[in-house]
């Protein structure tokens, strides 16, 4: 994010770099968020922003302790119930933390969920930023779901209301063990398009 700076020119912001996904073949399901706060950045972590919803939402739907146990233990948890957790974006420009000020995004390169998660048959996208990724998702023959995000700043939407939300997502799922389709394989994942500013 550019800012002007009196008597001097405009200075921006530091390029900022996300996580690795936390993937294996057994993941059926993917949940993507937009890119890491300057909380989850700082501690190295997914979701670590102390009033980010996350942990306390997938540990009421997995029924376990999620928010109480060490990170690596919460990510074997995700693991181990086919679940996969990456963001849309894999670096950016940001003065704070707002998806709104995001600015010179560059999307992940997914072309490599083939290899990495050949059973993968769905994305959970956490929230609207994350969500304007769908539409190749779905070209590639996965099925796509935009939840409520699970931000501090998304005020709108009480906890309960979110949980229902993301509880539905869940209940429809369908953890599948077969590969996609021929057909759907190497197609449109390797796209990048734009993240709108």
């Amino acid at each position: 994010m550019s800012r002007k700076v009196p008597g001097g020119p405009a200075s921006r912001s530091p390029t900022l770099r996300g996580f690795p996904p936390v993937l294996d073949r057994g993941v059926d399901t993917l949940i993507l968020g937009s890119f890491p706060s300057e909380a989850s950045l700082a501690a190295g972590q997914y979701y670590a922003h102390p009033r980010n919803q996350f942990w306390r939402i997938l540990g009421n739907l997995l029924q376990q302790p999620l928010q109480e146990m060490p990170y690596s233990r919460r990510l074997a948890a995700l693991l181990a119930h086919g679940l996969g957790l990456w963001d849309v974006l894999g670096a950016c420009e940001r003065a704070g933390s707002l998806d709104a000020d995001i600015r010179a995004p560059r999307a992940n390169d997914f072309a490599p969920l083939r290899q990495r998660a050949p059973n993968l048959t769905r994305v959970l996208f956490n929230g609207q930023a994350a969500g304007r990724f769908a539409s190749q998702f779905q070209r590639a023959g996965l099925g796509v779901v935009i939840l409520p995000s699970t931000s501090p700043a998304h005020a709108g939407m009480s906890l309960d209301q979110k949980l229902a939300h993301w509880r539905a997502a869940f209940e429809k799922r369908q953890p599948l063990p077969a590969r996609l389709p021929e057909a759907a394989r190497g197609r449109s994942l390797a796209e990048k398009p734009s993240a709108a500013k």
